[in-house]
Order: structure tokens, then sequence, then C-alpha cells
């Protein structure tokens, strides 16, 4: 007798994801989340409140990918957010049809069902450089005589099974993040080896250093086919800023091989022997102007 008073229902939860350095991978993701309901709508015009949004974290530079492959995020950023699937919208009561022309309405709404949507997660190196080469061509010694940074070193292939970063911090105080990117082999655009999720790390650096055992028979092969796995993979990736770091010159009986690469790539090539400590320096000048160069692309 008192009229329609049915309160509307509470909104369900969105599902959201957010940058945050505070977690490096995704190994705590749940591959079913779930938002919450809103709160049922009740008589004397109470309305139900909204559920409170499901946020999960994951590390910066998460890539998010949908179930046809496209990426529709792109987490590059601390405190980025990504919705995901939105909550259904509640109901309305009894009261909101009220009008008058229908002073007793007896009808309500349903709320609406939330999204449901499928997605792939992927996390990208956020390193400014990245080091590529051969297996056991010297990029994780590299990369310890550069910075703090403690890769595993073995005399075996793919001893880096993800990628190892470390910081390089120069006298005005800029850092520049190198990683140490597993290592790559032929046919790795074919996800042959680690391929595929070499490759993906690599697209995040602004610029890439091909690491050569200047020792090996005919190292400049290995440029060959360093170029082409990128361009398999990325035209865009095997256009980015590059230079060669001959390793291991400490073990290179003659210079020939030296000359010879100078000659067959219009590269920059810097002859260094990691283990040692040569030539370090001039690379470490070298990586510095091409981050300077290229630092506006990443802002």
């Amino acid at each position: 007798m008192a009229g329609p008073d049915g309160g509307d229902g509470g909104h369900g939860a969105h599902v959201m994801f957010k940058a945050s350095h505070n977690v490096k991978d995704l190994r705590n993701i749940l591959t079913q989340i779930r938002g919450s309901d809103g709160v049922n709508g009740r008589n004397k015009d109470c309305h139900g409140k909204n559920a409170d949004h499901e946020i999960i974290e994951v590390p910066v530079g998460t890539i998010i990918r949908n179930n046809k492959g496209v990426i529709v995020g792109d987490l590059s950023r601390e405190d980025l957010m990504f919705v995901a699937a939105r909550g259904g919208a509640g109901g309305k009561g009894n009261h909101f049809f009220l009008s008058e022309t229908n002073q007793a309405p007896k009808i309500c709404q349903r709320g609406a069902v939330g999204e449901h949507i499928e997605y792939v997660l992927e996390v990208k190196s956020m390193a400014h450089i990245g080091l590529i080469g051969f297996p056991n061509a010297g990029k994780s010694t590299l990369l310890r005589a550069i910075s703090r940074a403690s890769p595993k070193i073995a005399p075996y292939p793919f001893t880096t099974l993800k990628p190892q970063l470390g910081t390089v911090e120069y006298d005005d105080y800029e850092q520049i993040t190198v990683a140490d990117l597993p290592g790559l082999i032929p046919d790795s655009h074919k996800n042959k080896g680690l391929g595929i999720q070499f490759l993906k790390h690599a697209e995040r650096c602004l610029a890439l250093i091909f690491v050569v055992d200047i020792s090996l028979p005919k190292p400049w092969k290995t440029i060959s086919t360093l170029q082409f796995e990128l361009s398999q993979f990325s035209e865009d990736l095997a256009k980015r800023p590059k230079i060669i770091i001959a390793n291991k010159v400490d073990i290179l009986e003659n210079k020939e091989n030296i000359d010879i690469l100078r000659q067959e790539t219009e590269m920059k090539v810097i002859p260094l022997s990691a283990k040692l400590g040569t030539n370090v320096r001039e690379f470490l000048s070298e990586i510095r102007k091409i981050y300077d160069e290229n630092k506006e692309i990443e802002e």
C-alpha cells in the first residue's frame, strides 16, 4: 500500500590488470579470474553496493593479447591499468520504473551478465640494450663485466634461460639497463631452441648488441644469421640500432677475423674481451651514445 520501494542492484566488479614494480613475474596469476557480484537491491529503496573492482598487479612490461594473438594492452609504465573484463551493470528495482502513468509498477530488471574474455599475458624485458648472439658467445660474462648482475655462466648451450638484467651507472648518474638475452640459434623465428621467447624479449630493447665469438672460424656468418632471424620475426626489430662486439680477443691468434668482419658489415665493430675487460670502456661509451640518441623513443 505504500507504493513501489525496490532499490537497484549494485554493479559487478571489473577485472583489471595494473603494472607494478612490486611483482616480477606472472607466476601468481590465476588461470581464471572472476570479479565479485554487486549486492542485491532491497525494499525501502535500498540500493545494493557496487562490488570492489578486482585489480591484479602484473610486472611492468606486461603485454596483453586477445585469443587471436593481437596485442590489446601494453603496460609499459608503472601504474598503467588495463580493463580486462567489465562487470555486469546492476539491475533496476521497481521504484526505477515509477512514472506519472504507472504509479505502481510491478516489474524490475535483472542485472546484466559481466564479460567473459580470454587473454594471453606476456612479460617482456624492459632493458634499454639487449645482448644477443649464439650460445656461449660470452654475453653473460660481458654483463658481469659492466654491471653487478650475476648471470649463470657455464660452457654449454642455453645457460641463460630467461633474460638477466644489469644496470650500468654513469658519472652523471644516468642509468642504462642491459639485458643478457637467451642464446639465439638458426630458425629461432620458427620457435626452435628458445626461439620466440627470445625474440619477444628483444622487442622491448632500444638497441641491440650482437656479441660474437671472434675466435671461431668465419664469425661474420653469425652476424648474417642473427640479422636474418631478426628480420623474419619483425622488420621493425631488424631496424633497431646495432653494434657488434667481437668478443674473446684474448684467445684470438691473429686479427684477420676482425678485419674481415669489419669488411663484411656496415655496423660498428668493437674488439673486446669480457673476461679480461679489454675495451670495455669503449663499449660503455658507445652504448651511452646509442641511449642518448634513442631515449626519446622510450619516453
